[in-house]
């Protein structure tokens, strides 16, 4: 009988060695694959869209099935006009909110990297990603111009929460808050974009959007799935109650209801109606769907987390 001799302790630390580099190695594969992406498929908003031209009469601004009070008693009896006008309102709201999600993301990727190597690929990676985020913001605020309508700030209380959900984010937490601010209004903007019903302006924005955003869900699923895995359990379970705190915060500001009020439509009634419609409700869960089972698949919706998942509407 042969045995195996035990390795030498200069052998066990290159073992060690070799397996703390691992994720480090495959950080800086997934960061040079985005950077080439990026290099090749960025856009400069200012130059590749026509702002000069005049809105389209007729033309949505957003998708009608994609509105939110679309399919209820509320919207049968408004006017093709005053449908079209709400589009109008929401897509400067959901711009509105894009912003705020981006200054806040923005934020969370430079404390990511604060302690990083500041010559390696991820971090050159996330500071290229900040800058795209930089022209969305911008992008965004320069189509609300456009269209007429104003800009619609979260509420107070909802932005104090985000500055102090943000302040005390893990890591995790940051990544997960990336998905959440991403991928629900990426689902929207791939039907939005190829829509010929809706403004040509509106979907040149939305198809920019999209491609670049492609990159940022892969850099943020990448880095997201690597801490869970080496997150201590305390992080990862105040992670799963931060996310599923962001996630409620998130739904409750999606649509800003004074859109409502500026179509001539009372407050209340169409909040209520919104609240009750089952197609409405259908869209935000397929809009969530992908993130959903991502999250689930690693772990994310759990215990108290998944309760509050469940309590936005994001999640059946």
């Amino acid at each position: 009988m042969t045995t195996t001799p035990p390795a030498t302790a200069t052998e066990r630390d290159l073992q060690l060695l070799h397996d703390a580099l691992g994720p480090l190695r495959d950080r800086e594969q997934v960061a040079e694959r985005l950077l080439a992406s990026s290099a090749n498929h960025s856009f400069d908003p200012d130059k590749e869209l026509d702002w000069e031209s005049p809105p389209e009469e007729g033309k949505w601004f957003w998708p009608p099935e994609l509105v939110s009070l679309y399919d209820t008693p509320l919207w049968r009896t408004m006017s093709e006009e005053q449908r079209m006008d709400l589009s109008r309102h929401e897509a400067a709201s959901l711009a509105s909110l894009g912003i705020w999600f981006e200054i806040i993301l923005m934020q969370l990727l430079v404390r990511h990297i604060y302690d990083k190597p500041v010559t390696s690929a991820h971090v050159r990676y996330a500071l290229t990603e900040i800058a795209d985020e930089c022209r969305h913001s911008m992008m965004f605020a320069r189509m609300i111009q456009k269209g007429g309508a104003p800009a619609y700030p979260v509420e107070r209380r909802y932005h104090n929460r985000a500055r102090l959900l943000k302040t005390i984010s893990t890591t995790p937490g940051s990544f997960a808050a990336t998905l959440l601010g991403e991928e629900i209004l990426d689902w929207m903007q791939r039907l939005t974009f190829p829509d010929e019903r809706v403004q040509t302006l509106v979907r040149g924005v939305t198809r920019i959007h999209v491609i670049e955003e492609a990159r940022h869900v892969r850099y943020a699923r990448e880095e997201l799935r690597r801490q869970m895995v080496t997150a201590p359990r305390w992080e990862q379970e105040f992670t799963r109650l931060s996310c599923g705190e962001a996630a409620r915060v998130f739904s409750i500001c999606f649509v800003n209801p004074g859109v409502y009020e500026n179509v001539g439509l009372d407050r209340r009634e169409a909040v209520a109606q919104v609240r009750a419609s089952g197609h409405r409700r259908e869209v935000m869960r397929s809009g969530a769907k992908r993130l959903t089972d991502f999250l689930d698949d690693i772990g994310m919706l759990r215990g108290p987390g998944r309760r509050l998942w469940k309590s936005s509407g994001l999640l059946a």
